[in-house]
Order: C-alpha cells, then sequence, then structure tokens
C-alpha cells in the first residue's frame, strides 16, 4: 500500500493549513521535514525542514496504525496557511515517494480497513455535503452506525432462526420440540417486520437528505417572480409588468427553520402561439408534478392547475387588488411570512418519521431482504433456510461487507480531497 497525502483543510489563504498523510511512510516521511517525534497522539510544535530549506514552523502529530481515521498509519502537518507553504511542502512529500490522494481516499481506506462500513460513509458524505441542521441531524446518525447496529440486531435474529429451522433438517428422523418451527418463524416475522418499517420510513428520510421543492405557480404577471425575490430577498428572477417574462425556471435554495427547501418560480400557465413560451410551460407543469409542495397563485386566488393534498392556494398582489381569502404580496411583504409559516408546516409534517435508511442503494438492499422473506408457515425447511441465506446477503451488502464494490466509486468520488 502506497503512501498519500493531501491537504485537509479548503484551498486557499487561511490562518491554517492542515496537510494529511496516511500509509506505511507516513511517521517517516513526517519526521524527515520535522525530526523525531516518538510520542503519537501529542501535538508538538517543529520547525519543517527540507535539507537547508526551513519551510515552515508547524504543529505536527501522528497516529499509529490501528488507531487512526483510516486504520494506516496516519501523520498531520498543521501548516501556516498561505498556498506556497503547502505547495513547497507537497514536493518535499512527492520527492519522497508519497503520492497525492484522490478525492474520498482517505474515506475509502477507512472502510477497506474495517473503521467504518459503508452506511457510515455514505452518512459522512451526506455530513459534508449538509446544508441545514436537519440534514445534519441526520447524517450524524449514519456516521455514528446507527443503521450497522440495526443490522447486527436484524442478522443476530436471523442467525437464531437459522439454527433452528438447521437443527428441524438435521435431525429430521428425530423428535424436534414442536415449539422449533414456530419460534423460528416468529424470529423471521420480527425481522420482516423491522424491515417493512425502515423501508416505510424512507422517502420521507431521502427526501429530506435531498432537500424539498415548492413550486410556485399561476398565471403570467401573476407576482411569482416578486414572490420569489421576497422569499429570497434578492433580486433573483427578472420582474416585468410584460406577461411571460419568466420562461425558464428558476430556483431559490435556502433553509427554512433548518429544514432544505428549493422554492421554484415557474412559467406563467396559459395557452401561447410562442413555441418557446409553450416548451417554458410543459417544464413549468412537469417540475410543478414532482415538487413535493405547490403554491398556486393568481390575483383572484385560483388555482389554474390540478389541486394536490397539501397544495396552497393564495391571492397575489394583495396590496394592489382588494379580495377574499388567504393573500400575499411580494412587492410589500404582506403575508410573506404567513407563508412561509404555512410552507413549513406542510414540510415539518412529511419530515416526521424519518428512519435509518436514506439512500437508494440502501433501500434496494433491503427490499432483496424483503423479498426473499415473503415465505409462511407451510414453507418447507430447506427452502427457508435458503432465504434466510438471502437475507443475510442482502443486509451484508447494505452494510458493504460483500458487493461493495460496484458501489465504492459512486460513493467515495463526492468527498473531497482530503477526506
Amino acid at each position: 500500500m502506497d503512501t498519500i497525502f493531501a491537504e485537509a483543510t479548503p484551498p486557499g489563504r487561511g490562518g491554517v493549513c492542515v496537510v494529511r498523510l496516511s500509509g506505511p511512510k507516513a511517521r517517516a516521511a513526517m519526521e524527515t521535514l520535522a525530526g523525531p517525534v516518538a510520542t503519537p497522539r501529542i501535538a508538538t510544535l517543529r520547525a519543517l525542514r527540507d535539507g537547508d530549506d526551513l519551510i515552515d514552523r508547524a504543529l505536527v502529530i501522528w497516529f499509529e496504525s490501528g488507531r487512526s481515521f483510516t486504520g494506516e498509519e496516519v501523520a498531520e502537518l498543521h501548516l501556516h496557511g498561505a498556498p506556497v507553504i503547502a505547495n513547497r511542502v507537497s514536493q518535499a512529500l512527492i520527492a519522497r515517494g508519497l503520492r497525492r490522494a484522490e478525492a474520498g481516499e482517505f474515506t475509502r481506506r477507512a472502510f477497506l480497513n474495517g473503521r467504518m462500513d459503508l452506511a457510515e460513509a455514505e452518512g459522512l458524505a451526506d455530513l459534508l455535503s449538509a446544508e441545514t441542521e436537519a440534514q445534519r441531524k441526520l447524517a450524524m446518525q449514519a456516521t455514528e452506525g446507527l443503521l450497522g447496529q440495526k443490522v447486527e440486531q436484524l442478522r443476530a435474529k436471523l442467525v437464531r432462526a437459522g439454527a433452528l429451522i438447521e437443527a428441524s433438517i438435521d435431525f429430521a428422523d428425530e423428535e424436534v420440540p414442536e415449539d422449533v418451527p414456530a419460534e423460528a418463524f416468529a424470529l423471521i416475522e420480527a425481522v420482516r417486520a423491522d424491515i417493512s418499517e425502515m423501508l416505510a420510513r424512507y422517502p420521507a428520510t431521502e427526501r429530506l437528505r435531498q432537500g424539498y421543492e415548492v413550486a410556485i405557480i399561476g398565471p403570467p404577471n401573476a407576482g411569482k417572480s416578486t414572490l420569489l425575490n421576497r422569499i429570497g430577498q434578492r433580486e433573483i428572477a427578472l420582474v416585468s409588468e410584460m406577461a411571460g417574462t419568466t420562461r425558464d425556471i428558476l430556483e431559490l435554495h435556502t433553509e427554512l427553520r433548518g429544514l432544505p427547501v428549493t422554492f421554484i418560480d415557474t412559467a406563467g400557465l396559459r395557452e401561447s402561439d410562442d413555441p418557446v413560451e409553450r416548451m417554458g410551460v410543459a417544464k413549468a407543469l412537469r417540475r410543478a408534478a414532482d415538487a413535493d409542495l405547490r403554491i398556486h397563485l393568481s390575483e383572484e386566488g385560483r388555482p389554474v392547475d390540478q389541486i394536490k393534498k397539501g397544495d396552497i392556494v393564495l391571492r397575489s398582489k394583495a396590496d394592489l387588488v382588494p379580495g377574499q381569502g388567504l393573500a400575499v404580496s411580494g412587492a410589500t411583504g404582506e403575508g410573506v411570512a404567513e407563508l412561509l409559516d404555512m410552507v413549513y408546516d406542510a414540510l415539518r409534517h412529511r419530515a416526521a418519521g424519518l428512519g435509518l435508511v436514506g439512500h437508494k442503494r440502501q433501500a434496494e438492499a433491503l427490499q432483496r431482504a424483503c423479498s426473499a422473506l415473503e415465505i409462511t408457515q407451510e414453507t418447507a425447511p430447506e427452502l427457508l433456510a435458503e432465504a434466510l441465506r438471502q437475507v443475510n446477503l442482502a443486509l451484508s451488502v447494505l452494510v458493504g461487507r460483500v458487493g461493495a464494490e460496484d458501489y465504492l466509486d459512486e460513493i467515495f468520488r463526492s468527498f473531497c480531497i482530503g477526506k
């Protein structure tokens, strides 16, 4: 295994730049620059020298194999945050046979060395990309290994059930207590119920991880773009008195009380002879249909498309056009706070009942396990034993014990260099 290095802090000028090394030569490479450092896990102030060249004065620290993030020997150089210093250190490390790490390579090594399972690695990727408090909390659940712990609980029940079934097969000609098959089936039913519940919670969990979409739809010149600008408190969309100004999708990514929300401004919905506008309307309808929530906005306060459960219907231009019902004005801000309250309440309920499974790969593995458990008390013991083997295989894939090779590149390329 070669030794890798990378900057663990964002590139550019800053107060501190951390260069991380991992592999069999990590400590030796550090000590060729900093001199001997006897005690692991203790930061030491040292002068970094490459021959006669004093590169920097830095804090250095190393971690022994088996007690580091990657499971390998790891060293860190805490430099002053000038890019020229990091570049000079990189040159010195390359000269000593180290190579630059690829994206996610430190975490990949942690997984391959058994320092984390695949679900924890996915959770770490989610944590690094989290933009809201709700996403952070969800990701921390995964990094703490809660899904892996749940899988181990399921596997323990399956092992017990499998032992009972194997006993009924091996000792078929002898007396086997009548409650043995019943106990095995009860354990299997408990596992199936747990997996079904995990799958039922997956859509809400995955949606929070990805973020919610709220589409603002209505006729041309209804004030949709003005409302989007008011919500974002900046000019996102071009506003004009001419109807049909917005022809493409405009997005506002924001955090609404901890929830990740993307507000979408769509083209005005109307019949048109303009082919470009017709394409914009068709695109708006498709995007609105896929949104988690839709805000119908018009001067009359009437929906322009079929109402879905939970949709919000508002009268626009409340400052100019008097009327009845819920109203909002993007120009003055009237009713905007109340609208955001309604949006939050609607999405908050959808975020209830979160689970441990938030990735498609994980859900597919659980679905395979659930399908294998489609058995009855009349199922032959030999078929039961094979079903349990398939379930165990699916659970092993879930946490990356087997069959992870096809997913590794896709998962770890989402990490930054140095993680």
